[in-house]
Formats: structure tokens, sequence, C-alpha cells
């Protein structure tokens, strides 16, 4: 394979692992679209696709999905709360599996407990998987997905939560919601959001939970994601900037690192002598 970034490389890797098809191709898709995964793979499903197949994939997954809805008279074209649950029992997963959020996303789920009829199709088209059964091999992939690279299908599904997570009519979320969703998306079998010498997740719990307490907004949601990645690639902070234009609680977390990494230090120096 040429020369790539660890970035490149996780996105070749997960465009085979969706497309079946060699790392060259990869590649090329992925060149053409700026290494954008979600748009290569788009392009490349939609250049194979022939119009006798999406046919017949959009009437086997529109069966499958009439066969999910709570309510077929008065909500035709929705899945509601009891059929959603059913389904991902179906798939074989729990709501505690990070997976879940990143099938909802693919699917354009509106809230947590809804699906829609032209989500749930073109979703699954893009992803070459018409039956329960395909649907559930893609599985794997997505798993890897979503723990290899805080790009692609992690960024996506990590700004999609926000939007599944917020109660109708409110803006931000409560502290206990987000941390629940932080807890779930930044640990194992997720992204692992600790480094060599920094427990990123447990000091950014500990800061929220004694500092800041405060409900959460969409940009404070999307700016840590950000962070996130930054800390994971350097976690001595050398791309940090008190002129950077960082939410406030994040200028303040980043003073609670050093002062929890100066404590640390100053004990194990004390135990030294």
């Amino acid at each position: 394979m040429p020369s790539y970034t660890p970035t490149q490389k996780s996105a070749i890797q997960q465009f085979t692992g969706f497309t079946h098809t060699k790392e060259s191709v990869a590649a090329k898709q992925l060149k053409n679209h700026n290494w954008n995964i979600e748009q290569a793979i788009d392009a490349y499903f939609q250049s194979n696709n022939t119009s006798k197949d999406a046919s017949s994939s959009t009437s086997t997954l529109t069966k499958l999905f009439d066969t999910y809805r709570d309510n077929p008279k008065d909500e035709p074209d929705t899945i509601g709360v009891e059929g959603s649950m059913r389904y991902l029992q179906d798939l074989g997963l729990s709501l505690e599996e990070p997976v879940v959020l990143a099938i909802l996303t693919e699917l354009a789920a509106p809230t947590m407990g809804e699906l829609t009829r032209s989500g749930f199709i073109d979703g699954w088209k893009r992803l070459r998987a018409s039956t329960l059964s395909e649907q559930k091999s893609t599985l794997p992939t997505l798993r890897t997905s979503l723990s290899s690279n805080p790009q692609g299908l992690f960024r996506a599904t990590y700004k999609h939560t926000f939007k599944l997570a917020l109660a109708p009519g409110q803006r931000s979320l409560p502290l206990d919601t987000a941390l629940e969703y932080w807890r779930l998306l930044l640990s194992p079998p997720a992204i692992n959001w600790n480094t060599k010498t920094t427990p990123w997740l447990d000091y950014w719990i500990e800061y929220l939970t004694t500092k800041w307490k405060k409900g959460v907004s969409k940009d404070m949601w999307e700016q840590t994601a950000v962070f996130v990645a930054k800390s994971l690639e350097d976690e001595s902070m050398g791309w940090w900037s008190e002129d950077g234009a960082w939410p406030g609680c994040l200028d303040e977390f980043v003073g609670f690192v050093r002062d929890k990494r100066g404590a640390g230090e100053e004990e194990g120096q004390g135990m030294e002598m």
C-alpha cells in the first residue's frame, strides 16, 4: 500500500469493510471525495447500483419496515418506540451498545424511539443490507468503524446523538443525560478517550460534576468532539491556545487537567523522596 496517514489507512479499511472492494479502489474513491468516507461510499454504491437491484432492495426493505410499525393506520410511515425496540432486539442489540447510535444515525432517526420509512429504506440501501440477516452482518463493520477513528462514522454518530437525546422543545441537554451519552460514546467499545498519561474521560466527568454543573448546549457538545480528537492525537495539548475559539467550559477544563497533572507529578516526586 502506498504511504498514507493513519487516518487515511483507517478510512480505507472502513471503505473495504463496507464495500468488499480492493484497497486500490477504496483509495481512489476516497481521494476523489477528499477522504470523506460517507460521501465516497455513497458515490461508490450509486455508481454500481442497477435500477433492478434498487427496485428489489426497496421492495424488501418496505416489507421489513412494515413488519415493525406500531400504528399502521394512523402512522403508516413510522416505527414507534415499541416497534423500534423489537427491531433492535431482532438485530441482537441492546440500548447500552454504542453501535445502536450508529445505526440510528445511518437511518436518520429523528428521535431515540422513532424510525421513518424514508430514513430506514435509504439508510439500509446505502449500506447494501436489505434483509434482517444482511443488516446483522453489517454490525461488526459498524462497530469497528465507530471505534477506530474519531472522524468518519464516529463523528457523524456523535453529532446525531445530540439530536436523538434532545427533549422536544429544548435546545440543550441536561448534564446527566449528556454524561450518559459521553460515557457510551467515549469509552470502549466505542472511542477510548484515554491516553498514556491522561484518563481524559474520568477527568471530564469529574470536572463537569464538580465544577460545571450546567446543561450542555449543541456548541459545547460538538466542540467537545473536536477536543477529543485533538487530545487523542497529542495529549500534551501542544495544539491548545488560550486565544482559540473554544467554549468557556473547555478553557476551564484545560486548566483542570493541568492542575490534575501537576498534583500527580508532585505526588510521584514525594514518593521517590
